[in-house]
């Protein structure tokens, strides 16, 4: 697949792994992880991204926590109707975007915001688009958090496997995320296997 491919894939995205069947599932063991990082390292002020937020399911569990400054990116607009939906507050506090990470993250400033994370998104990034990486470690001010697969699931490749697909559909990237942000500047603070992905904490330079 091509770049526009993996973009338009998820753009349209319907039924399993859509933004309806992540807000049916809602909160889970990453939102937990992601409060309690939040809880040690920032005030619950802190400007928050989320990249790939989908219909803002581990947004809304910040919001829940004490956390208010809240942005979101997603490339399928139906996301943000389905927030509304599940989770109305939200959708009416926080700031959102529609599009590709690609073409929104270059407009922000430099240290835009206090925590830049992302849960099993930068791991359909094509590797045509890796300069994107360089762009979030920009924008990121303090915390990178990044929940992703690197090969590490049972059902998803080894670590010598470069890319594997979701049930014959689309492609996933595995990467070294340590290897990827420290080449950028970034310390590793935390690194949290599940077995589902690689959770890491990495603090900008």
């Amino acid at each position: 697949m091509d770049p526009d491919d993996v973009r338009d894939d998820w753009a349209s995205r319907s039924g399993k792994f859509s933004p309806s069947y992540y807000a049916e599932i809602g909160p889970n063991e990453v939102s937990e992880t992601l409060v309690n990082v939040l809880d040690h390292y920032v005030h619950d002020d802190a400007r928050i991204i989320e990249l790939g937020c989908g219909s803002g399911r581990h947004l809304a569990h910040l919001q829940s926590n004490g956390y208010g400054n809240l942005t979101g990116i997603d490339i399928n607009d139906e996301s943000f109707d389905v927030m509304a939906d599940h989770y109305p507050r939200l959708a009416d506090s926080g700031t959102f975007h529609t599009g590709a990470l690609e073409d929104i993250v270059p407009e922000f400033e430099d240290d835009a915001f206090d925590v830049v994370y992302s849960v099993e998104t930068l791991q359909h990034i094509h590797p045509d688009d890796e300069w994107v990486f360089e762009e979030i470690a920009r924008i990121a001010g303090d915390l990178l958090i990044i929940a992703e697969n690197e090969g590490n699931s049972p059902e998803r490749g080894r670590a010598d496997t470069e890319v594997s697909y979701v049930e014959d559909d689309f492609p996933l990237y595995h990467r070294n995320w340590k290897q990827v942000f420290s080449e950028l500047g970034f310390a590793q603070l935390i690194r949290e296997p599940t077995s589902r992905d690689t959770i890491r904490v990495l603090r900008s330079p």
